[in-house]
């Protein structure tokens, strides 16, 4: 792990921590000494850990797409929206709690070895990865959240009371914004689906068929999930676990088709 990777370690944590406590002492005067300091410490870890990625993943005479590398770009786009969703004080208990979780993310991902070169690809199989890696980092932002409903559901219900609750967005706002994050990474899972199938040949090959077929039964059950929200008012325990459902599809789509093509088969993913 360089050292780069371990500043990033450290300021998206030292972000997440100083979030959590500005929520514990929302009211106070040092609320605004700990947003303004964690919101530093934030940027300065995106910053690092954009111009990091550049250099391990644009690696000529393509991309350098290992799965270290893709964790560490979804680790990147958790810290952007934990940073972004800070800005409505009720979710920064949240986003602390994203923040943590990006810079174990982006340690995890350091720690595995780099690749000596890109895989070679055309212009078009680069944006059409990048977009699904995109898409797939929203939703993971998405999956994250829904537990995060469903503790608190479950708070609520059993009626637990504490100074922690500062730390938990109401219920309703919780939910405004899981639906979209699942719109959003909805919109783009369909542009990286529609842009496979312009630009990959191979889409239904034997050893993408599945990734192909797994991908669009996800992109059915959260298109399903916003039409219910829209036209039935669908919301909690039916729409979480209805997007989880989604969300492990597509986990199985790209993850578990891409380590059983690359380190049981051999074979590469694109």
């Amino acid at each position: 792990m360089s050292v780069f990777q371990i500043t990033i370690f450290f300021l998206y944590i030292i972000a997440g921590v100083l979030f959590g406590l500005s929520r514990l002492n929302a009211g106070t005067n040092q609320e605004k000494m700990l947003v303004a300091v964690a919101v530093i410490s934030g940027l300065t870890g995106l910053l690092w850990h954009t111009w990091t990625l550049l250099f391990t993943i644009f690696v000529p005479p393509g991309l350098n797409l290992t799965i270290g590398n893709t964790a560490s770009f979804i680790g990147l786009q958790i810290a952007l929206i934990a940073i972004i969703g800070a800005v409505e004080p009720t979710l920064r208990g949240l986003c602390a709690g994203l923040l943590i979780l990006a810079g174990l993310v982006a340690a995890a991902a350091g720690a595995q070895p780099p690749a000596e070169a890109g895989e070679a690809m055309s212009l078009q199989i680069q944006s059409h990865i990048l977009i699904s890696l995109f898409a797939y980092g929203l939703l993971a932002v998405g999956a994250i959240v829904a537990f995060y409903a469903l503790a608190q559901d479950m708070r609520l219900r059993a009626g637990l009371l504490s100074s922690a609750n500062q730390l938990f967005a109401p219920l309703e706002t919780t939910e405004r914004l899981l639906f979209g994050i699942t719109a959003a990474g909805f919109l783009f899972l369909l542009i990286a689906v529609s842009s496979g199938f312009a630009f990959v040949e191979s889409l239904f090959a034997q050893h993408l068929v599945h990734k192909t077929a797994l991908s669009l039964l996800a992109l059915v059950l959260f298109g399903l999930l916003l039409a219910g929200r829209l036209f039935a008012g669908w919301r909690g325990k039916r729409a979480v676990y209805l997007y989880l459902w989604g969300f492990l599809i597509l986990c199985l789509a790209y993850f578990g088709t891409r380590y059983i093509l690359e380190e049981v088969l051999g074979r590469s993913w694109s």
